[in-house]
């Protein structure tokens, strides 16, 4: 049996935690706002991916690796702090933005969903969060604590998903209506740009916690 108890609050505590506005909801409203629905709905799943990656690395003792580190932290930081800018500004000061023909469109659901991945890897303040979160839950006494890790993790990405994927669909939605509007595809694409940076900005100044 898996070494995890008061798991209903954790289920609770998780849901609320994914439901709290943060890094992860904001990049996936701008990818929906910005290109739509099926875009938006691969940056969640990109977001999922990632938080994966985060689990098996608490699971294995990787992030503590990294929180012992502060240089291992920034280096970390700042390559998707610099991610997010870049992204930011290719949207923001695109000279075609929102006319992209359908093709295009078509493309850049494999590129929502490496940048969802690529984004939530290189946020270090999420492998901290796992880090933190996960053992309250897990019997300190357990010979063999991976299984119960890996479970609370897969448990915390599938509360997750559901609520990103959810904020996927609304914001394309509201974005398919705006779409509408002369000019106001290029106002998505830039305000999602301008998103994007203030993402990757926040993140360059943030501190371990």
């Amino acid at each position: 049996m898996l070494a995890i108890h008061d798991y209903a609050l954790f289920v609770a505590t998780a849901v609320l935690l994914n439901m709290t506005p943060g890094p992860d909801t904001l990049f996936v409203l701008g990818n929906s706002l910005a290109s739509g629905r099926k875009a938006g709905i691969a940056s969640a799943l990109g977001i999922s991916t990632g938080c994966l990656v985060h689990t098996v690395a608490a699971a294995l003792g990787l992030s503590a690796m990294l929180a012992a580190s502060a240089t291992a932290f920034a280096a970390v930081k700042y390559a998707g702090a610099a991610y997010l800018v870049v992204i930011g500004a290719k949207m923001l000061f695109a000279k075609d933005a929102g006319a992209a023909p359908r093709a295009a469109r078509v493309e850049s659901h494999g590129k929502a969903f490496k940048r969802g991945v690529v984004t939530n890897v290189l946020n270090p303040k999420v492998a901290l969060f796992f880090l933190a979160l996960l053992p309250q839950f897990v019997d300190a006494q357990a010979a063999h604590p991976v299984p119960a890790f890996l479970a609370l993790g897969f448990t915390f990405i599938a509360t997750g998903t559901i609520w990103v994927v959810g904020v996927a669909l609304l914001a394309a939605r509201f974005g398919e209506r705006m779409r509408r509007r002369a000019g106001a595809t290029r106002w998505l694409t830039r305000a999602s740009g301008g998103l994007f940076i203030g993402l990757g900005v926040k993140l360059a100044v943030s501190e371990r916690a």
